[in-house]
């Protein structure tokens, strides 16, 4: 019935009638996103009807209510269908200011005109196959970035660049072959990496390093939503940017990634956004070459190390492996650098894991990315390892029973997703700097042996990357339980009473024909495998591994 009367209206009526009938019926369906199919046929017709009223010369507040209502039919993909022409599109990038080449946007009145067309795109190309190849056809990526040129610091234009950055990402990730065209064509890089400059504000203290107000207000919910956008199109653009061939693509990634070091660093309006904003920035860091990842770390100024120094002196004489990171101003200062992103980047992996869901979405990105900065800054990692695995005084519980990160991470290592606890254990691995011994002394072989059978590591030695030479420091309570500790378990463990010492030993052959009878019977019914170790470390068949071993001995045995 809404549709009947607004399409009579549309029809036959006047300007002020037709702007009145489509603002009751947005205001109706505002929270509508499913439609009656019975009425499928009115709101085509009335979809068709609203775009012969846009070619018209109608008030500014006539345009925004059809547009209004555009939007919200264009949440049906099935009215779409006969709509969604070539004419149609190009109405709505008139609409959008983005066929004029040298407009610049002056006019304050047409934004909300502007802002509604361009939620009109967004909702047509998203639901839309037609809609997405006529994208291609009319450039409407280039027009995009041409229109985000054309923005500037004013009233309403954060919707504007909100919704062109939405329409962007939408391109980006539905054409592969846009993201191209953005990076190179385009200078896609560069454009979006100051829009997010001009979104927080970014004052530059040196070439990767900006001032960051600690005690300033947080971002507003506008200039969130904007980085937002920035963001995800920026990560469609450099989705598959893990090599740098040029000097002059290293300098674009160290400032992107100088950005995103702030972005850390800021609030949103709400928890939840800031949470939202920082997911995004680390999305994007894991598309930054690693190399250029060193940015997120930076050196103290002459003010801030006197300061450090001065806090080192304060720490008791005890404290040795705690002078290492410290915090002064609310900045985490670790070896006279700046730690504060990675410590960010930390508490973010925490919240996620404390979550207990989606780890696969939401926790590998950033487990990932910190595994690549450790395994390829010194700095960064020994600071993870600091924070992570600090030196063990207490053994007597298992090393995943607890709260802290250690505890945490290592739950993760038995984790029924195969993804999430591959990541959780590379991870610690790379803290101790793939070192097998290393490794088992903070998490134990029972939770360490799916990584160490994947890498041919069960019989011990290290990865095939190399690491500095420093030792790990053992505390003098670590010593002195590391006789009794447990090597599988990883924890201290009470003795426990030899079973066999009060056996004759009649009883004792007794019990072992018993447990060899069992273990024959399991392996013939081929329910139990008996395996060994091959030379390399890796797991296979006892029969072969013995083969194996024989074969070495017999080639090294001295044949004079």
């Amino acid at each position: 019935m809404d549709e009947e009367r607004a399409l009579y209206i549309v029809r036959a009526g006047e300007a002020g009638a037709i702007e009145r009938v489509l603002r009751d019926y947005s205001d109706k369906h505002r929270a509508t996103f499913k439609f009656e199919s019975t009425d499928e046929d009115k709101r085509k017709k009335l979809c068709e009807g609203i775009f012969k009223v846009l070619v018209k010369d109608i008030p500014t507040t006539c345009q925004v209510s059809c547009l209004e209502v555009l939007r919200i039919l264009s949440r049906d993909k099935k009215v779409l269908v006969p709509v969604t022409t070539k004419e149609n599109m190009q109405i709505l990038l008139r609409l959008a200011k983005l066929n004029e080449s040298d407009d610049s946007l002056e006019k304050v009145s047409e934004f909300p005109v502007i802002v509604e067309s361009l939620k009109c795109l967004c909702n047509i190309v998203f639901n839309s196959q037609m809609a997405q190849q006529l994208s291609l056809e009319l450039n409407l990526a280039a027009k995009l970035c041409n229109l985000l040129r054309k923005c500037k610091d004013r009233k309403f234009i954060n919707d504007i660049k909100c919704f062109d950055l939405r329409l962007l990402f939408l391109l980006s990730l539905l054409h592969t072959d846009i993201r191209s065209q953005l990076r190179y064509e385009l200078q896609g890089l560069p454009l979006l990496t100051q829009i997010l400059e001009s979104a927080f504000s970014i004052k530059w203290t040196d070439e990767y390093e900006s001032a960051i107000d600690h005690n300033g207000p947080p971002l507003s919910p506008q200039e969130t939503d904007c980085a937002i956008e920035a963001l995800k199109a920026l990560f469609n653009v450099t989705v598959d940017s893990w090599k740098v061939h040029k000097e002059s693509d290293s300098h674009q990634f160290r400032v992107m990634a100088a950005v995103l070091r702030h972005c850390l660093l800021i609030v949103g309006p709400t928890e939840d956004k800031t949470e939202e904003l920082h997911s995004n920035a680390v999305n994007l860091l894991s598309n930054v070459p690693v190399s250029c990842l060193d940015v997120l770390i930076c050196p103290l100024t002459h003010e801030e190390t006197a300061q450090e120094a001065t806090t080192l002196d304060e720490l008791p004489s005890d404290k040795t492996a705690e002078k290492e990171t410290v915090l002064k101003n609310n900045t985490m200062v670790y070896n006279g650098m700046n730690m504060e992103a990675i410590h960010v980047l930390l508490n973010f992996m925490e919240k996620r894991i404390d979550k207990g869901s989606s780890y696969r979405e939401g926790l590998t990105p950033v487990l990932s990315l910190l595994t690549e900065c450790s395994r390829a800054h010194r700095n960064i990692r020994k600071f993870l390892k600091d924070q992570v695995l600090p030196p063990l005084r207490d053994v007597t519980n298992r090393p995943e029973v607890g709260s802290t990160v250690r505890n945490k991470l290592v739950r993760l290592m038995t984790h029924v997703d195969l993804g999430v606890k591959q990541i959780a254990a590379e991870f610690l691995f790379v803290l101790c700097k793939e070192r097998v011994d290393s490794l088992l002394k903070y998490t134990g072989y029972g939770n360490a042996a799916g990584l160490l059978a994947a890498r041919g590591l069960l019989a011990g030695g290290r990865g095939d990357n190399w690491y500095s030479e420093d030792e790990d420091t053992d505390t003098e309570e670590y010593k002195n339980a590391k006789p009794n500790i447990n090597l599988i378990t990883g924890h201290l463990e009470e003795p426990m009473p030899n079973p066999i010492d009060e056996m004759t030993e009649e009883q004792k052959e007794y019990e072992a024909m018993k447990l060899v009878n069992m273990l024959d019977k399991l392996s013939r019914e081929e329910l139990l495998k008996p395996m060994g170790l091959k030379p390399d470390g890796t797991i296979t068949p006892l029969e072969e591994a013995l083969n194996q071993y024989s074969v070495i001995e017999e080639t090294s045995s001295d044949t004079d």
